[in-house]
């Protein structure tokens, strides 16, 4: 039984199926790569595993428990964060101001505290966001205004300020879309090297195959809102089926 189970999942918006009978399995400490064509239902179960969405049919559960109905704090408090595919920060903000959100956001009920272990949880907060902010190259930029940074810099603050939140579970979608090449390399470094030194397990939604082949240790393929196939990076380059999902034709995916 995986960290994250997804079981008999559907979802319809009208007269659209986006999922029909999803069920998916993730293991702890691993990377778990979701790809599919346009339309195949990656954003819609990204969406249905946040509690953004509630599944028509089905169940998803993270360490045993139903994450269906629950707010983003308690799915947050749960143990999951998420990166979206377009980085969500606080523009306006410092970047350490940012990474202080978070921190209070994970340590619901802070606020109703008195003075003095406001003040005791404030300093907690900042020694934990700065040490965040080191592990991810950002310590110098601590004072930027975060709107200014560049977009490789938004995604590592945005992935900071996850990781500030010791998630257990992290979901990615597609995490360098928009990024330069150089960029996209230095995501894939720093994702890699986040899951050497953390106890964490990684779900990443992602068109890029270069990500995908550099990061994911299984992979599932979504056709059409359903599981087509889910197996090894190996397998999957060759899969006939996943040849033909993704080009119509008998071309390797590269």
């Amino acid at each position: 039984m995986g960290i994250l189970e997804v079981k008999n999942v559907g979802k319809r918006f009208g007269g659209l199926q986006a999922l029909s009978d999803v069920n998916l399995s993730v293991a702890e400490n691993t990377v778990h790569a979701i790809i599919g064509p346009n339309g195949a239902g990656k954003s819609t179960l990204l969406n249905c595993l946040i509690g953004k969405l509630i599944p028509d049919t089905g169940s998803v559960s993270f360490d045993g428990q139903s994450v269906l109905g629950r707010k983003p704090f308690e799915i947050c408090q749960m143990g999951i964060s998420r990166v979206f595919q377009t980085p969500e920060i606080f523009g306006d903000l410092t970047v350490m101001e940012n990474m202080m959100i978070p921190g209070f956001a994970k340590r619901d009920g802070a606020f109703e505290l008195n003075p003095m272990q406001r003040l005791l949880a404030q300093k907690d907060v900042i020694a934990h966001a700065e040490h965040a902010l080191e592990d991810m190259g950002l310590a110098d930029k601590r004072h930027m205004n975060a709107a200014s940074m560049s977009r490789g810099d938004k995604r590592r603050l945005e992935i900071a300020m996850c990781l500030s939140q010791d998630p257990r579970l992290l979901l990615l979608d597609e995490p360098t879309a928009g990024m330069a090449r150089a960029d996209t390399n230095n995501t894939i470094d720093l994702l890699k090297r986040i899951k050497d030194e953390r106890d964490i397990t990684i779900a990443i939604i992602e068109h890029d195959m270069h990500v995908v082949f550099s990061l994911a240790e299984r992979i599932t393929v979504l056709a059409q809102g359903t599981p087509l196939v889910e197996d090894t990076p190996d397998n999957i380059k060759g899969h006939p089926k996943v040849r033909e999902a993704y080009l119509g034709e008998t071309q390797e995916v590269a």
